[in-house]
């Protein structure tokens, strides 16, 4: 895992800002369901060096208020 290098303002998958994002090669698991800082995570398909990858969005409480993309 690590923090792309030039990382767009808001989220690509629903335009929305998001407190951070970080890419991955590898498998990972994911569950929100008892997180009590993000309340979702976008995923976006990007490569590491070549290699397939995905791009994670983490979108706090406050910042995902539940209008995905508006």
């Amino acid at each position: 895992m690590h923090v792309p290098e030039d990382p767009p303002t808001t989220c690509p998958a629903c335009g929305d800002p998001y407190e951070s994002v970080s890419r991955h090669a590898d498998g990972f698991v994911v569950n929100l369901l008892d997180n009590e800082r993000y309340q979702r995570v976008c995923f976006d398909p990007a490569s590491d060096g070549g290699d397939p990858a995905l791009d994670c969005y983490h979108h706090t409480h406050g910042k995902a208020d539940g209008s995905v993309g508006e």
